[in-house]
């Protein structure tokens, strides 16, 4: 079975959250903040099947409780998404909570839909409270600036130390029925794996089962969000949100066939092109480094391989430099905890420059050149252990 998708299977097109049929979205200024947009809000027009993956950090922020307790209560159903950025609303005890829930409310009685099928997050400073006063007036505003070609002004609208905005669309065919996807992000600092600053929305009018939604989520998570990595330090506001209306109007997927995988290839690609635009955008990067590892005995292995390397001091400052320091590399998949054979490993940095554990002869100034030159690294570890 086909289980990733082929360049011309699908197609990336100019868009982004709004996309798929059915979703509208706005973003307005409600006053958190001094003269930027600050209050964003997605709305489906038919209740979608939805699931989230949350910050792993026990300090967890008041609307992430407030939308995973809705989501519990709804049965994996959303219709909404209420986001202001600006001010955290996390370590903010039980106002806190409470100001998250009056957020829910007033989307519901603005929209006219059921209190649990709202979702709300915040992101901004930790630690401060909510001027409730002037999100309920800005709720009223974003309700009604409510349009299919909103989605930039959302994305725009849930940003903080972000440089730009973040959107991706995409879209395929299953059988004769267009399907699509869309997406927006924000994060820029305390970006680290495991659900880091950030927040994810993405939207899709594909049919499927809610568990096999659930599962599609997860999966692509873990390989894509949860792999990037830029000050080390872990949120008390991350989520990612997934929805899909089913108004594409295609078969309902109901078990793990080529539709499903197809749908499975299209949501990673989205992932990974958010994820990777966070990277871009940390606090003070100057290049995205992407780590690549092969043929690893299991997902786990690699996936300690690849944190270990990003997460290098070492390795960060080597390519800031503009030194092709491999050891340092090499010193970060040792120390990795993960299954290794030194004596194997082959190491990539625009060339093979380390084979079998062994330095080749390369050209240190060519290399320095392309440091210098670019402004994405791709660094390649073959552990050749496994087929992973």
């Amino acid at each position: 079975m086909k289980d990733v998708l082929d360049k011309e299977d699908f197609q990336v097109v100019k868009g982004g959250i709004t996309y798929p049929k059915g979703i509208k979205a706005s973003g307005v200024k409600c006053g958190i903040r001094f003269n930027k947009k600050d209050l964003a809000l997605i709305y489906s027009e038919k209740v979608a099947d939805a699931w989230g993956t949350f910050t792993t950090n026990k300090f967890k922020a008041a609307p992430l409780v407030v939308t995973e307790k809705n989501l519990s209560l709804s049965g994996g159903k959303l219709q909404a998404v209420l986001i202001n950025s600006g001010i955290a609303n996390a370590c903010t005890g039980e106002k806190g909570l409470k100001d998250a829930w009056e957020m829910a409310d007033y989307v519901s009685q603005g929209l006219k839909i059921k209190k649990e099928h709202v979702a709300v997050t915040s992101t901004g400073k930790i630690g401060e409270f909510l001027p409730l006063d002037k999100i309920k007036a800005g709720v009223v505003k974003v309700i009604s600036c409510l349009d299919y070609a909103g989605g930039a002004e959302a994305a725009e609208a849930i940003l903080t130390t972000d440089t730009k905005k973040k959107e991706i669309a995409v879209c395929f065919k299953l059988g004769e029925q267009k399907v699509r996807i869309g997406g927006m992000a924000k994060g820029s600092g305390m970006i680290h794996p495991n659900m880091a600053t950030m927040l994810g929305f993405i939207t899709s009018d594909i049919s499927i089962k809610g568990e096999l939604l659930q599962e599609a989520l997860k999966k692509v998570v873990e390989k894509t969000f949860n792999m990037i990595s830029v000050d080390g330090d872990t949120s008390t506001n991350d989520m990612v949100l997934l929805m899909a209306n089913g108004l594409a109007g295609n078969k309902l997927i109901d078990k793990k066939d080529v539709d499903y995988y197809k749908f499975l290839s299209a949501l990673k690609h989205v992932a990974e092109y958010l994820a990777k635009c966070i990277a871009k955008d940390g606090e003070g990067a100057t290049k995205m480094i992407e780590v690549e590892v092969k043929n690893a005995v299991s997902f786990g292995n690699a996936r300690k391989v690849a944190k270990a390397v990003i997460n290098s001091p070492l390795v960060k400052t080597a390519v800031f430099g503009k030194d092709p320091n491999w050891g340092r590399i090499l010193a970060a998949v040792g120390y990795s905890e993960a299954e290794v054979m030194p004596d194997k490993v082959d190491l990539y940095l625009k060339e093979k420059i380390v084979e079998n554990g062994q330095p080749l002869t390369f050209s240190r100034q060519k290399l320095h050149e392309y440091l210098e030159s670019s402004d994405e690294v791709k660094i390649i570890i073959d552990l050749k252990m496994g087929e992973v």
